[in-house]
């Protein structure tokens, strides 16, 4: 049994947290709040506030983490005088890797849109049905993960497939960081099966993508040209009463333009969530610019940190995953390495140590070129 658990993890975070610098900015940034004309500038305030919340929660999570290691050390010690306490300390121990994994997380999020709600895109590739489905066992792959992590999962957009599965989707993922951790997942997913649906039991291979970027708000300004957008209006087939079905209050928007690399883009915004179509088009109108925003981010990072086109492209042969339930169970992510033979557990959500590596290597990175 290992009793020092925090003799890697905790050194290595440790280095890299610097608490003491983290509480003077807690102080830094109360001050600042205490200023009677703090409110004067409303988008300013929440940013620090935001700020102030975040650093608040990573002293708080450090302090925690501390109260556990003492904790455990007094339990060691009465162990070693004889005491039937290995259950107590055992329980212990879990609950400071648990918190200690999670903190390391927390702190490896501190890009300026990693706070932000997602906007989490699924689009099935060729291949039918096979891919259709594919792209709603991820869809329930996501959604099982957002609720375990305890955040509000609204569906923007759902098209049934013609036989099972989808064909396009889209939900809004709201939570501390919900982009943050959901960023590591955007590209194309990759599933080697036996397929339910060939009467030959052959084994099939799909894919589909997943496209995740931040809701912005007011504090980033996206200009497009409306000429460029095409307004589309639809029936919607989610809830909502029998309204939904007379009414085309569905409303899908299509932006055809250049990046500012110069590539040509197409993007689509739809959305059938809320009653009436201008609702409906306002909320398109965020997630279009949501999207444009998260592709230029793409390529501000593309630029910055001179990373192959593979780690952030989302074309089709660049899949970022591999799900394969047979003939062995493993799911691979194919740009950190880091796999797993538990299928039916990540298939339920269970993404935090795929998103941790895909962080810690992105932390490396940054490091390295510094």
């Amino acid at each position: 049994m290992n009793l020092n658990p925090f003799s890697s993890g905790w050194i290595r975070l440790g280095g890299i947290f610097d608490y003491d610098k983290r509480k003077v900015r807690v102080i830094e940034l109360q001050e600042l709040t205490q200023d009677p004309e703090f409110w004067n500038d409303p988008e300013k305030a929440q940013r620090i506030m935001r700020e102030l919340d975040h650093e608040k929660s990573l002293v708080e999570s450090w302090d925690k983490l501390d109260e556990l290691r003492e904790s455990i050390r007094v339990f060691k010690e009465f162990l070693d005088e004889g005491e039937d306490v290995q259950e107590d300390l055992q329980k212990e121990i879990s609950i400071f890797r648990n918190k200690l994994e999670d903190l390391e997380l927390q702190n490896m999020l501190s890009d300026v849109d990693d706070h932000r709600d997602a906007i989490v895109t699924f689009n099935p590739g060729a291949g039918g049905t096979e891919s259709q489905d594919w792209a709603e066992m991820l869809f329930r792959m996501y959604t099982r993960w957002a609720e375990k992590k305890g955040y509000k999962v609204s569906v923007v957009e759902y098209q049934d497939g013609d036989v099972a599965g989808l064909k396009s989707a889209t939900i809004e993922v709201s939570g501390p960081n919900a982009y943050g951790y959901l960023k590591s997942e955007s590209g194309v997913h990759r599933l080697v099966r036996i397929s339910p649906f060939d009467s030959n039991s052959r084994r099939h291979t799909s894919f589909s993508s997943v496209f995740v970027s931040p809701i912005i708000d007011d504090t980033i300004e996206v200009d497009i040209n409306e000429s460029d957008v095409e307004l589309q209006r639809f029936h919607s087939s989610g809830a909502g009463g029998q309204n939904v079905n007379k009414v085309e209050t569905g409303v899908r928007l299509i932006w055809t333009g250049k990046l500012s690399d110069g590539t040509e883009e197409r993007v689509v915004a739809e959305c059938q969530q809320e009653r009436s179509q201008l609702q409906n088009r306002e909320k398109a109108m965020v997630m279009l610019k949501s999207k444009i925003y998260e592709l230029e981010k793409n390529i501000k990072e593309r630029e910055r940190q001179k990373l192959e086109d593979s780690k952030s492209s989302n074309e089709w042969g660049s899949q970022i995953r591999s799900y394969v339930f047979h003939p062995y169970n493993m799911v691979k992510d194919h740009r950190t390495n880091f796999e797993t033979g538990d299928v039916q557990g990540v298939m339920d959500g269970d993404l935090d140590d795929f998103m941790k590596e895909y962080l810690l290597a992105g932390s490396s990175s940054t490091e390295a070129s510094a």
